[in-house]
């Protein structure tokens, strides 16, 4: 398995895959030296780059997450969030076809090993909050304002 870094806004991402596809993205706090990129990573390290530059709404990767199949569901339904839109759990519960699987179903967003490329931040809170983000709720908030179609603009 190979690996990547790259220093974003809001913290150093961390790529691990290999020839069949990226397996795993995180944000770490610490700072890693970027140093030579694996071949096999290069277009998620570009794609990245490109999406915090603002000029990628959408990956095109070959992902190979680990995780088990209910997992996986939950994981595929979120890729059909779109960029700039946000969905609650119970809504994403509904569409996955058993609205009381909602807690089920938020574990397994806790669990997405593809930051930002399975977009879990897009799911919020039946109330508009936001809740439960492994990043944690700043960076959340991050990516819903870098992602939004209405950006907020300084009053002085």
């Amino acid at each position: 398995m190979e690996v990547a870094y790259l220093q974003t806004p809001i913290g150093t991402a961390e790529f691990h895959g290999d020839e069949n596809g990226l397996i795993s993205v995180s944000v770490l706090d610490i700072n890693k030296p970027i140093g030579i990129i694996p071949e096999a990573l290069e277009g998620a390290v570009c794609q990245f780059k490109e999406y915090f530059e603002g000029n990628r709404k959408h990956f095109d990767l070959t992902l190979n997450p680990k995780g088990t199949d209910f997992q996986k569901k939950v994981w595929n339904s979120l890729l059909e969030i779109p960029h700039g839109k946000t969905i609650s759990y119970l809504e994403l519960s509904k569409k996955l076809g058993d609205v009381k699987a909602i807690r089920a179903v938020a574990a397994a967003n806790g669990k997405n090993p593809l930051w930002i490329v399975v977009p879990c931040h897009r799911v919020i809170g039946s109330n508009g909050d936001l809740t439960g983000y492994a990043g944690g709720l700043y960076r959340k908030k991050w990516l819903l304002e870098h992602e939004s179609p209405v950006k907020q603009q300084a009053l002085f």
